[in-house]
């Protein structure tokens, strides 16, 4: 498995984050904020030719 960092910002605090994900497949998950604790959902899609689009949703 091949893993990729990512920065994006936080939908609660906006502060600029690292996200790992796996560009392999399209994934949902919920992650706590490295900075202010609160929990958002990460969704990755990969589409066709491996371009990746990441979504950040603060309400849960």
């Amino acid at each position: 498995m091949h893993l990729e960092t990512h920065k994006t910002y936080c939908p609660h605090c906006g502060e600029r984050i690292e996200v790992v994900i796996d560009p392999s497949a399209s994934q949902e998950y919920i992650e706590d904020c490295q900075v202010c604790c609160n929990p958002f959902e990460l969704r990755i899609i990969i589409g066709d030719g491996n371009e990746s689009s990441i979504e950040i949703y603060g309400d849960i």
